[in-house]
């Protein structure tokens, strides 16, 4: 009989590079949310897969770029600061990189620093010809001496078992760190406000910046007259500007309800019962630098 095997793996790579796609690829559940905005992820999410013969828990990072408030510092403070505590890492980068970027060299020089058993994983590779698919691997191989290189496409779950695979390889013995019916050690608050962020990102697409951050204020379980289980939930949505608040609510309240209503479909499916969803938006000019704020997306 094989030894159980555990540990802890971080995924590193730069803005939109799909981290957190591929985190919910390789989980199978929705843990982080995905939004074709950089910064999407703001603190280390732990997400939980349980294999036969192992536990193998993530770390999925925001990705790295450069910092202009309190919160993109302490972002990249997360980010970085996951790499110490982690058994293996997983450096995401694009097919579609000519050469090594500037975000793809800092993260690079700080797997280099902690010569931990790192995994390259190319995505994208939808995107690319063969030709340039192994160019770009040989030029990644003189950098560092990397355990594996898997390239994959997160968005379509192609090769993302393999990444499982070689994963486990290189865990040691050890016990299960979580129950085996856990798949996140989020709170159900946080998977609510996360949900509801990335469907105001979606929605809204380039009409507001990246500056939404969404609070529960309240999340009650109650049961109706007919017996049923049902979330009452009150969200809500601040956002940088007047001007946002007005895009966000929409004409008539149309896009401010159809956030809610998309956002309530992902989280019926995910809590496995009925949402009752309220959601308001309010202005709050500087909650990017705010400390009672900023100190939510610190890593525990």
């Amino acid at each position: 009989m094989a030894e159980f095997k555990s540990g802890f793996v971080c995924i590193l790579g730069r803005t939109n590079v799909g981290k957190s796609t591929l985190m919910n690829a390789l989980v199978g559940e929705k843990v982080a949310i995905m939004a074709n905005k950089p910064q999407t992820t703001r603190t280390a999410i732990r997400a939980i897969v349980n294999r036969k013969d192992s536990q193998i828990i993530f770390i999925d990072t925001p990705g790295i770029h450069k910092p202009k408030t309190k919160l993109g510092n302490i972002m990249i403070e997360t980010a970085m600061g996951s790499i110490a505590d982690v058994d293996v890492l997983l450096f995401l980068i694009e097919a579609t990189s000519e050469t090594i970027g500037k975000g793809d060299r800092i993260i690079l020089d700080k797997i280099k620093e902690s010569h931990k058993k790192t995994i390259l994983i190319i995505n994208k590779i939808d995107l690319v010809k063969r030709e340039k698919l192994l160019e770009l691997i040989e030029t990644y191989a003189k950098e560092y001496d990397f355990e594996a290189v898997i390239p994959i496409s997160a968005l379509k779950n192609n090769h993302t078992q393999e990444v499982l695979e070689e994963i486990e390889k290189l865990l040691k013995p050890g016990p299960a760190y979580y129950d085996i019916d856990e798949y996140t050690d989020q709170t159900a608050r946080q998977l609510v406000a996360e949900v509801i962020r990335e469907k105001a990102l979606k929605l809204l697409q380039d009409e507001v910046p990246h500056g939404l951050y969404v609070e529960i204020e309240k999340m009650e379980l109650r049961t109706n007259r007919n017996q049923e289980e049902i979330y009452d939930v009150e969200a809500i949505i601040y956002c940088l500007r007047d001007s946002h608040k007005g895009i966000i609510i929409g004409k008539n309240g149309q896009m401010l309800k159809r956030i809610g209503t998309y956002a309530r479909h992902d989280l019926e499916e995910m809590l496995a019962t009925k949402i009752n969803l309220k959601t308001w938006v309010k202005v709050n000019q500087d909650w990017q630098d705010k400390d009672s704020i900023i100190k939510n997306f610190k890593l525990n």
